[in-house]
C-alpha cells in the first residue's frame, strides 16, 4: 500500500512539474481564464487539481500544435536572407589583418633599430671615456 501511495505521489509531482513548465513557457496569448501568476500559484498550492485545471482550462486548445521551437521566418525568404560570413572567409577582414601585421612589424622594426642605435651610442661613449686620459 505504501508503494502505491509513493507511486501516486510521484505521478502527481511529475504532473505538477510538467504543468508548471508548460505554464511558464506559454506565450501570453495562449493563457486563458486567469493571469499566469494565478495559474502558477494554483499549480503550486493544489498540485493535482491545479495541474489538471491548467491542462484542461488554462491553455489554448491547439497552442502546442501550432507553435514551433524556432520562428519560421522573420521577413526574409531563405534565398534572399543575408548570410553571415565567417571571419576567415571575409577578404576585407583578412586584408585588414595583413595590414595590421605589417604595421606592427614596421613598428617593432623601428623600435628595434632605435634601441640598437641607442646601445651603439652608449658603447661609443664608453669607449671614448676609456680612451681619454684621466687628469
Amino acid at each position: 500500500m505504501v508503494r502505491l501511495y509513493g507511486l501516486l505521489f510521484l505521478a502527481q509531482l511529475v504532473l505538477a512539474v510538467c504543468a508548471l513548465i508548460s505554464c511558464l513557457s506559454a506565450e501570453e496569448g495562449e493563457i486563458r481564464a486567469l493571469p499566469r501568476v494565478a495559474w502558477v500559484l494554483i499549480i503550486l498550492f493544489f498540485p493535482l487539481v491545479g495541474s489538471i485545471a491548467w491542462f484542461v482550462a488554462g491553455r489554448e486548445a491547439g497552442a502546442r500544435r501550432t507553435r514551433t521551437a524556432w520562428p519560421m521566418g522573420n521577413g526574409f525568404s531563405e534565398q534572399h536572407r543575408p548570410r553571415p560570413v565567417a571571419p576567415d572567409d571575409d577578404p576585407e577582414f583578412l586584408s585588414s589583418l595583413a595590414e595590421r601585421r605589417r604595421a606592427d612589424d614596421q613598428e617593432r622594426l623601428r623600435r628595434w633599430e632605435e634601441d640598437l642605435r641607442r646601445r651603439e651610442e652608449e658603447l661609443r661613449r664608453g669607449q671614448d671615456d676609456r680612451d681619454r686620459p684621466e687628469v
